[in-house]
């Protein structure tokens, strides 16, 4: 592999070098028929080729080196041009073509050498396609990118249209660097032999990869002709069948007569048979064109009939929603008042209850203050007794024990008095309690006196509520009437009836259908010619005969 990557480094470097001398002879501008250009390229294909992996397919063994170069296309956003332009071209057909066309555009672009280099930093991509050892992956490969800059002085005016780049066979030419030993110097001879020994090797190494090419060759060679072998045997085996179905064929063709005679008659036999058809057609046609067109124009005049009850309807559910919708808040408000009406007779109670407890706990009171009175006045009176028998006990020198025992009498008096003083201050405190208690069941009066007013204002708005009810009870028994009213009689279809309900005459084209608005039966316009204002309509609508009495009497009875 370190051989041939030199041999190809050094046919490389030869091929650019006869390049650029053959250019600048000839003014730096070159065609696709030039010579030197041809075998820059065949030697820049074998490079590309050296160490490219084998993929294996269903057909054979593919080794191409358009694989690497569509990398480009995703490292290098410019080079989107020539990829798609390489796949657009419809005589390629091989992807060696491809590869070949891409070189060509490349070096037209002078961007040979940019695309390569990008594609050689990014070993890591091209392992997938090349052998470790392979040109493109060594050191030789960065060398071969520094060698095509100089290609960047030249102009290539390259046609891809009418090439055949799928079939040429790239074998180098290796006359146009050879040249006659006698033209040479001394010190160039030395070169030219080791160039031709190189290129001698190279030769070599070519020789080889020619002779596994005819391996490979002879491989698809021997495949090809078992295929060829099971063709021939599939090829018989058609022809027989092809056979059979010929003898089939002419089988088929002899019914196919018989069978066309036969439908040949059938034919003639219908044809008589549709003449007849057509004329009882045309004839009944006209009888269905006359019916069709009375029928069309009532069904005109019942779809206006139709979409008139359509919105009379929307409107009477529009008006029997926000009835209920009234109905339910009146419900609420009544419930409400209710509650409030209960909460005030609890409080009422509670405040007659504390009104009764204060009376009592005052007649108590009062009681107290008068038994504890009466107590204060006996005692005085039995101090004044005692005071009395104290100074006649005094006068009285002779009895001395007496005076003793009357003073002890005394002083126990003394000590009654002074607890009967304690109590006396004890029953004023209780008095003033007593006084407080009255100013709070004064307060408690006056309360109750604001609470009554309040009751009897809130039982007023309840009587006035309760009116309010009763009318809107009304008005719902109206509603509901009018509701039971519309949902008791059903709308009749125009299919369902076909008398009169009342005359009990037969409909016809003179005699039209009409409907109550009230009942929803069907009558003819003698039975239903009376017009009524309905709750449920807004305007004077077409009524029966029975339902305008009816509603008449009605009327008079609740005017009444």
């Amino acid at each position: 592999m370190m051989e041939e990557r030199a041999n190809l480094m050094h046919m490389m470097k030869l091929s650019i070098k006869v390049l650029l001398q053959s250019a600048l002879s000839l003014g730096r501008s070159l065609d696709a028929e030039h010579a030197p250009l041809q075998q820059f390229f065949v030697v820049m294909e074998h490079c590309l080729k050296h160490g490219l992996k084998v993929k294996k397919s269903f057909i054979g063994q593919n080794k191409s080196f358009f694989g690497p170069l569509e990398l480009v296309e995703k490292l290098c956003p410019e080079a989107s041009d020539i990829a798609t332009s390489v796949r657009n071209l419809p005589e390629l057909k091989t992807a060696v073509g491809r590869g070949r066309a891409w070189l060509y555009l490349a070096l037209m672009q002078k961007k040979l050498a940019d695309y390569l280099k990008v594609l050689i930093d990014n070993k890591h991509l091209l392992s997938e396609f090349y052998e470790p050892e392979a040109l493109m992956m060594e050191e030789e490969g960065m060398v071969i990118v520094g060698l095509l800059v100089g290609l960047n002085v030249l102009d290539a005016n390259l046609c891809l249209k009418g090439e055949d780049l799928d079939s040429q066979v790239g074998v180098i030419d290796f006359s146009l660097y050879l040249k006659d030993v006698q033209d040479l110097d001394g010190g160039k001879e030395h070169e030219r032999i080791t160039d031709v020994l190189d290129q001698k090797n190279y030769v070599e190494e070519l020789n080889r990869h020619l002779s596994c090419t005819v391996g490979d060759l002879q491989t698809k060679i021997d495949g090809l002709e078992k295929t060829n072998s099971k063709l021939q045997e599939e090829l018989s085996a058609a022809t027989d069948r092809i056979c059979s179905l010929q003898e089939e064929q002419q089988q088929l063709r002899e019914q196919n007569e018989l069978i066309r005679e036969r439908s040949e008659k059938s034919v003639e036999i219908t044809k008589q048979d549709t003449k007849v058809e057509l004329d009882t057609y045309k004839q009944t046609r006209q009888g269905l064109d006359e019916m069709y067109s009375d029928v069309w124009k009532q069904l005109k005049e019942e779809k206006k009939v139709r979409l008139e009850l359509e919105k009379e309807l929307e409107l009477q559910i529009g008006m029997k929603t926000e009835m209920e919708i009234a109905m339910k808040l009146l419900e609420k408000d009544t419930h409400e008042k209710q509650d409030t009406l209960v909460a005030l007779r609890q409080q009422l109670e509670e405040v007659k209850a504390i009104n009764l407890q204060m009376f009592h706990k005052a007649q108590n009171a009062e009681s107290s203050l008068q038994q504890k009175n009466e107590a204060i006045t006996s005692f005085e009176g039995k101090t004044n007794q005692v005071m009395s028998s104290m100074k006649q006990m005094e006068e009285s020198s002779s009895l001395e024990k007496e005076l003793k025992s009357e003073k002890e009498h005394r002083q126990a008096l003394q000590r009654e008095l002074q607890r009967e003083k304690d109590t006396s201050s004890l029953l004023r405190t209780e008095l003033q309690q007593v006084e407080g208690l009255k100013k709070e069941l004064r307060e408690l009066q006056d309360e109750k006196a604001e609470l009554q007013k309040i009751c009897e204002e809130q039982e007023q708005a309840l009587q006035e509520m309760g009116l309010h009810l009763s009318q809107s009870k009304l008005k719902m028994e109206d509603i509901k009437e009018v509701n039971q009213a519309l949902k008791g009689h059903a709308w009749l279809k125009d299919d369902e009836a076909t008398h009169c309900r009342q005359c009990e005459k037969e409909f016809s084209i003179s005699r039209r259908k009409h409907h109550c608005r009230n009942c929803g039966h069907i009558f003819c316009n003698t039975c239903s010619s009376n017009e009524l204002a309905l709750p449920s309509y807004p305007k004077p609508v077409r009524v029966c005969d029975g339902c305008h009495t009816l509603l008449l009497q009605r009327c008079s009875s609740t005017a009444s």
